[in-house]
């Protein structure tokens, strides 16, 4: 599996796309599916945010949270775009990183810089930080709704050098 970065360097196209899908309404929005204890699915929406060639997201307390500490698997789907059918997807594991409360204070003041915050809000010192670490990917591109041929390039960290 491999950092944002270590895949941007491998996948650089792939990459910048799927940033630009994930950044596509100005901050990082993404869907986020974990594993529940049970085994089955667990979806919802999230806010990514890409530092220093990393991947993370601050989860607040809730079952994803649970999920991703028990079972760090992971698939990260970007929100659709309004003109057409463009989709970025990428799977891996999720390592939680709250440990390291340096990151997290840096994580964290960049985060809430790109939502025009000066401080975060006082409930966001109970969310915890993870990075998400990419082990496949898929990139969809369409030229617009409805197109019947569209054309996707899918990427394992397994076939990478």
């Amino acid at each position: 599996m491999l950092t944002w970065g270590a895949f941007r360097s491998d996948q650089p196209e792939l990459a910048e796309a799927g940033r630009a899908l994930f950044y596509q309404f100005g901050v990082g929005l993404a869907f986020l599916s974990t594993v529940r204890d049970d085994g089955g699915p667990r979806l919802h929406p999230m806010c990514p945010i890409v530092v220093n060639d990393h991947l993370y997201a601050f989860i607040m307390p809730s079952p994803k949270r649970a999920d991703l500490l028990r079972d760090g698997r992971y698939a990260m789907h970007c929100f659709p775009p309004a003109n057409n059918e463009d989709a970025f997807y990428i799977t891996g594991r999720a390592e939680h990183r709250n440990d390291d409360a340096e990151l997290r204070e840096r994580v964290a003041r960049l985060f809430f810089q790109e939502r025009g915050a000066d401080a975060p809000p006082p409930q966001s010192a109970h969310d915890e930080l993870f990075e998400f670490l990419i082990a496949s990917c898929l990139l969809t591109r369409t030229k617009g709704h409805g197109d019947w041929a569209p054309h996707h390039t899918t990427w394992h960290a397994s076939h990478s050098a």
